[in-house]
């Protein structure tokens, strides 16, 4: 049973997000043959504030760029 995990930071839509799901799920059974009532998908949601890449949190990079 596989199972994909995908961190984002939050603000996609819930159409978006659906999207992302059916997306991954047609790409699991496709590239391993899995069967698609078996591929699980977790998406999780991430505010900016608690997201950084060398110390600084997408909050404050995209403060700092507007």
């Amino acid at each position: 049973m596989p199972l994909v995990e995908v961190t984002l930071v939050e603000g996609r839509t819930p159409a978006q997000l659906r999207a992302l799901i059916s997306a991954v799920t047609e790409a699991v059974v496709v590239s391993v043959d899995a069967p698609k009532q078996n591929v699980r998908v977790v998406v999780r949601e991430v505010p900016p504030t608690h997201w950084a890449a060398g110390d600084v949190t997408i909050a404050e990079r995209r403060a700092s760029d507007g």
